[in-house]
């Protein structure tokens, strides 16, 4: 089981994740997004926006997994783009990540 997508689902309960495009970019220029999480098979025009986005405004970003996948770990049907608000939560989900990546 993917420890990443388990917390990334324990933030969802928590009400620290925002999903969606919108309510993505949205909690980006607001300042809440803590770390910004694309699907693998997001279209190239969605992870270039998001990536020069969160350079913009300094949010740690990742690849990672895919929509469905992604979607089901928040209870929704598919997403390509999910913002975690928790910084705690943020942080660990990144270095989970990155471990799966190695």
């Amino acid at each position: 089981m993917d420890r990443a997508l388990q917390l990334l689902s324990l933030a969802q309960r928590a009400g620290k994740v925002q999903s969606g495009e919108f309510k993505t970019e949205e909690s980006v220029k607001t300042g809440q997004a803590r770390l910004v999480i694309i699907a693998s098979d997001a279209s190239d025009n969605t992870k270039k926006r998001f990536s020069n986005m969160c350079d913009f405004y300094n949010v740690p970003i990742i690849v990672y997994s895919n929509k469905d996948e992604i979607g089901h770990f928040i209870g929704r049907e598919f997403r390509a783009s999910v913002a975690v608000t928790d910084e705690g939560l943020a942080n660990k989900i990144l270095t989970l990540s990155e471990m799966s990546n190695q």
